[in-house]
């Protein structure tokens, strides 16, 4: 760990002179690079100073204690900084080891999110509509911006899917665990004799892709343009600005309608094509666990599920680190931060047992 620590040191010095070199001022988008380089391996340097500090200071009362030349009430003072120092270094040398683990370069990404209504009709569109609005209210907390790629709506106010796009601060790295199945539990209220009923909703996650990481060749895309339409079929425009936007190689199919310009909504639907498939690829090199965006939502059976949402207990129990809290309205109102926490904590957890630390 130690060889690993100096070499950032080492590396963050290296890009601090490159920083100030005439060239990279003169090129916003080198200087741009070399900074968020920079400011990543700020942490850890500011954390193993922290430690290197921490670690002399012990070092310094014990020596002074095994000395035997203290008089009483120095050798009480010098007697509880070493053991402060030494209850701080243990957690600090954790911090340490979970700063260096492998960093994905996706995690400073925006993201794209799609939700769909699975198995429940009505009521899953409905669940869904409330799962939109909660993922809102949380980037509102985390000062991410949200843009609504394409919506279709229920004539109930539901939403059979929606696609929008997340921006902001390291918002991949928080986001990407709402991807998979999330169930909910609960009496709709068109239910007369008060019975529980079982829905599902789909969550996708992509990490936003950039033009020069995934180019898109235009022999392989076909683009349709067709009147973008509200809540049952009904037309909101008599201008045909809506556009879908086949990619020919894979089969994959986006549409977008919720800008004003057909210019627009093509921009979108490319964005959101190009993320899809930069995330197809990137996860098809790296043979993870769901490996592709078919595996990742899963079918919307009601037996796949990472979280449920149990209204009448008011109980949200995310699956994957069998963690249930019984807040469910603060939940649904964007307070994510309590379980994605948790799940940020368990992922580094795997990752240090993986490491053999």
């Amino acid at each position: 760990m130690l060889q690993q620590l100096q070499a950032v040191v080492r590396r963050q010095q290296e890009l601090l002179h490159k920083l100030q070199e005439p060239n990279a001022a003169a090129d916003p988008t080198l200087y741009a690079k070399l900074m968020k380089e920079y400011q990543r391996l700020e942490p850890i340097v500011q954390a193993y100073k922290a430690y290197e500090q921490t670690e002399k200071d012990y070092a310094e009362a014990k020596e002074l204690l095994d000395s035997g030349a203290l008089d009483p009430e120095f050798k009480a003072i010098v007697q509880q900084q070493f053991c402060e120092n030494r209850d701080k270094l243990e957690p600090l040398r954790q911090n340490l080891k979970i700063l260096l683990l492998p960093h994905d370069p996706n995690d400073e990404k925006g993201v794209i999110v799609e939700i769909r209504s699975g198995a429940g009709g009505e009521e899953a569109a409905l669940f869904a509509h409330s799962v939109f609005r909660m993922y809102s209210m949380y980037a509102a907390r985390q000062k991410w911006s949200v843009e609504i790629l394409n919506e279709n709506d229920t004539e109930l106010g539901g939403i059979k899917e929606i696609s929008f796009m997340i921006e902001g601060d390291n918002v991949y790295s928080r986001m990407k665990f709402e991807s998979g199945v999330h169930r909910v539990q609960r009496v709709p209220e068109t239910e007369t004799q008060g019975r529980i009923h079982t829905s599902t909703i789909t969550v996708a996650v992509i990490p936003k892709a950039e033009p020069v990481e995934f180019e898109l060749d235009p022999k392989d895309l076909r683009i349709d343009t067709f009147r973008a339409s509200g809540a049952g079929g009904q037309h909101i425009n008599k201008t045909s600005s809506a556009i879908r936007v086949t990619h020919l190689p894979t089969g994959m199919v986006v549409e977008c309608q919720n800008e004003r310009s057909q210019f627009q909504n093509k921009d979108k639907a490319l964005e959101i094509l190009r993320s899809r498939l930069l995330q197809q690829k990137q996860e098809s090199q790296q043979q993870q666990i769901n490996a592709d965006r078919h595996s990742q939502v899963g079918t919307g059976d009601r037996s796949e599920r990472i979280r449920t949402y149990n209204f009448p207990q008011r109980r949200v129990t995310d699956h994957r680190i069998n963690l249930s809290l019984y807040k469910i309205d603060d939940i649904m109102n964007g307070s994510l931060q309590e379980i994605i926490d948790a799940l940020i904590t368990a992922e580094q957890a795997e990752k240090l047992k993986a490491t053999g630390e």
